[in-house]
């Protein structure tokens, strides 16, 4: 059994809702994974990812994000925190890394950045959980994401629910989603470097 399942099987046995703060890349990705965990958490949607480029794609992944939200009607509640968008802290961390390939250090340190953002807004919420949408993606690193989380988990005090979303056909399932909802699925990871290098 997928180790998420047994956690997850946990958590229905004993009969609580735990909260948890969800760190969601976009609409496409977040479908699957909602429909996937939603019965057992209280979620709250932490859309925060500065490093997509331009701005107009941010605010149309945003709105994409809210109109899966609207369309959908899950077991337990899920809100959604509102970010300010601001590209600067991605662009501090990944301009050493600008030109390498995707799924170099750039990435690295994009995980890093968005994951500690939500491991802090989870402490200061007072969440049970934190998570990522993106270990659902073929094209990111589940490894290394998780490694990351528990590193946080660690550092925060606040539990890191380990994920490999593209198990269990998550990632096909998604796009079955994506279509069933009429989602944008976008061409490019995010960052104005995974535009020139794709």
């Amino acid at each position: 059994m997928y180790s998420l399942d047994r956690k997850l099987k946990d958590i229905a046995l004993a009969k609580s809702t735990p909260s948890l703060l969800l760190h969601c890349c976009c609409a496409p990705c977040a479908s699957y994974v909602l429909e996937y965990i939603s019965p057992f958490f209280e979620i709250t949607i932490l859309f925060f990812n500065p490093n997509i480029y331009p701005s107009e794609e941010y605010y149309k992944r945003e709105a994409e994000f809210k109109k899966l939200l609207s369309a959908t009607v899950y077991p337990n509640s899920i809100d959604m925190l509102d970010c300010v968008y601001n590209s600067e802290g991605f662009e501090t961390v990944a301009m050493p890394y600008w030109k390498e390939p995707e799924g170099g250090r750039r990435c690295g340190e994009c995980y890093l950045l968005r994951l500690e953002e939500t491991a802090k807004q989870a402490k200061e919420g007072g969440y049970d959980y934190f998570a990522t949408t993106l270990t659902v993606s073929p094209y990111k690193d589940s490894a290394l994401l998780n490694e990351i989380g528990v590193k946080l988990e660690g550092k925060y005090g606040v539990r890191y629910l380990v994920s490999d979303f593209k198990k269990r056909d998550g990632y096909k399932r998604s796009i079955e989603l994506s279509k069933q909802y009429g989602l944008y699925r976008q061409v490019y990871c995010g960052c104005e470097p995974s535009i020139v290098i794709r």
